[in-house]
């Protein structure tokens, strides 16, 4: 078994290089996600492993091996290659977190064309404006959500196939083709199609919190660096049993759980269920899991629920865990030292980046409530807004960038080489969030670059305010935004979240206020606290603090289906 990593270990040691070489690729040969990931991992001598173990809310059962995965996705693959799909084309996967999506999305790489995972939940608005965008040729669904294609299907001249994975013939329509993974004729042989590095393979849709969605171009030269940071970020080991919370219609579901896990031979649970904290212990209990990649809201809710709830479960198997997808405020990392025995790492990336950039890395010294270092291969700095600088000085603050070149970084937008230009500047990609860097490397949170808030001159990120609320006992979630004000131009106004047992009060408001005063200057201290009993969010989980700030300054939301669950 591989020895814990030292942080000195990993910063000076890793390279893309060593990706390379242990996935066995040289560069100018073909490389094919969806091989890698399956027959690789069986002519390695792990064909008997198990690759994925699944359970749905219902408490159904499947498991399958790696083998299972090889044999299953070329069948995947020999199907659509028989439906005359091409290289190239791209193939949408509209599925719950069922067996079939993790499974599909490797049969699709197979064949050469484009994987273009969406979530299950959007409405047919929302599937409408991603499918005609992308010209997507076919769509991998279930019987359950067919009813949102049918609503589409004629405003959609690309798309030539319907394929359904849990029904069959005689409840379908014209075009479209049932397909039972476990029934059909087992492939045992399908050359997968020889990609090579910059060949499309994946269109994960982003549309941040402003704008139309925005089709994220990824290559197959991208499992370079998802291998290698699920490797070492994650610290998977051989005998690990791998937990990602997040849906494959997110890119973390992908990037880290399908192909990260999977192209290190890593045996990964998916549980086809919403939130539960219950649920989720035992389900942690049950299978061992050692490793888990969740996200801050997961966590927020699950403080939410309290300790207790954690004290009924044998936890004892977890030895890694990491979050994803919003900052960790430092009362997330503190409260799960307390209940699981260890911190959560924080790590930072987007849609864009295709794989962990910023983080907390095992064996580092976690300052709560920092993003950490940038992960070794990755330069980062932040840049003055106005000059594109870098800051020169220990505290700078200012726009989060990186310089070009690794090897998960998305080649573009579908069909918006302009909104990719403007990711670009002074030769470096614009992340689109702020922060600052201490005297020792770690870089601080303050917020996207729009939700920053200039009270009098002086910029407030959201996330210390939030921070600080999220201290208090009563508070379960927060959101600070700007509110218009005569003097100061803007002030901080906070929405919060009460946990169970608390009521909205002056009282409640004012104990609050005292709280927070201690932690905020009185530039950052809210002038107004808003009790309410949700924040608006984003499918992934992302509060979106745009919503709350229109409607302080009376400005219109405009479209929120590129970035709301229907």
């Amino acid at each position: 078994m591989r020895a814990p990593p030292s942080c000195e270990e990993v910063s000076s040691n890793l390279s893309w290089d060593v990706a390379q070489q242990e996935l066995g690729y040289r560069p100018g040969d073909p490389i094919n996600i969806g091989w890698m990931c399956s027959d690789r991992i069986c002519q390695l001598g792990l064909a008997n492993k198990l690759a994925l173990l699944w359970e749905d809310y219902q408490g159904t059962k499947k498991q399958f091996t790696y083998d299972n995965v090889r044999i299953f996705s070329n069948t995947f693959a020999e199907f659509l290659t028989d439906l005359g799909i091409q290289p190239g084309e791209r193939v949408c996967l509209f599925l719950d977190r069922v067996p079939e999506l993790y499974i599909g999305f490797l049969g699709i790489l197979k064949t050469g064309a484009v994987a273009q995972p969406l979530f299950s939940a959007f409405g047919d608005e929302s599937l409408l404006v991603r499918l005609a965008d992308a010209g997507t040729c076919a769509i991998l669904t279930q019987k359950k959500h067919l009813y949102k294609i049918r609503k589409i299907r004629n405003a959609l001249p690309n798309l030539r196939h319907v394929i359904v994975v849990d029904a069959d013939s005689a409840s379908l329509q014209e075009h479209e083709t049932p397909f039972a993974m476990e029934r059909a004729p087992q492939v045992e042989h399908f050359p997968a199609y020889p990609t090579m590095a910059e060949s499309p393979s994946v269109l994960h849709y982003t549309s941040g919190t402003t704008g139309q969605p925005k089709g994220a171009q990824h290559v197959h030269y991208s499992i370079i660096a998802q291998y290698l940071t699920a490797k070492w970020v994650l610290d998977l080991r051989p005998d690990d049993i791998y937990w990602c919370n997040a849906d494959p219609g997110w890119v973390t579901g992908t990037s880290y759980g399908i192909i990260g896990p999977w192209s290190n031979g890593i045996t990964q649970v998916v549980l086809d269920s919403g939130f539960n904290a219950e649920k989720w212990y035992e389900f942690i209990e049950q299978y061992g899991v050692t490793v888990w990649y969740s996200a801050p809201t997961a966590i927020r809710l699950l403080m939410k629920e309290g300790s207790e709830v954690v004290r009924k479960h044998d936890l004892s198997s977890l030895r890694h865990l990491a979050s994803v997808g919003e900052p960790l405020n430092p009362e997330a990392v503190l409260w799960s030292q307390e209940v699981f025995g260890r911190p959560f790492h924080d790590t930072f990336w987007q849609t864009e980046t295709g794989c962990i950039v910023i983080t907390n890395l095992p064996g580092m010294p976690i300052k709560p409530g920092s993003m950490g270092k940038p992960f070794p291969g990755i330069t980062a700095s932040v840049l003055d807004p106005k000059t594109y600088e870098p800051g020169n000085r220990a505290g700078a603050s200012g726009l989060i960038a990186l310089r070009p070149g690794w090897p998960s970084q998305i080649r573009g937008y579908w069909n918006n080489p302009k909104g990719f230009e403007a990711k670009f500047r002074n030769g470096w990609y614009l992340c689109g969030d702020r922060a600052s860097i201490d005297r020792d490397g770690y870089f601080w949170f303050m917020g996207r670059d729009d939700d920053v808030i200039n009270t009098g001159g002086h910029l407030v990120g959201p996330f210390e305010v939030e921070s600080a609320l999220l201290e208090c006992p009563a508070v379960a979630e927060s959101a600070a935004v700007a509110k218009p004000d005569p003097v100061n131009m803007e002030v901080v106004k906070a929405f919060v979240t009460l946990k169970r047992g608390f009521q909205p009060s002056d009282d409640l408001e004012l104990d609050i206020m005292n709280h927070i005063r201690k932690r905020l200057s009185p530039l950052a201290m809210p002038q107004e606290i808003e009790f309410v009993n949700s924040l608006p969010k984003t499918r992934s989980g992302k509060i979106v603090r745009r919503i709350l700030r229109c409607k302080e300054f009376n400005e219109p939301l405009g479209d929120l289906s590129t970035i709301m669950e229907d």
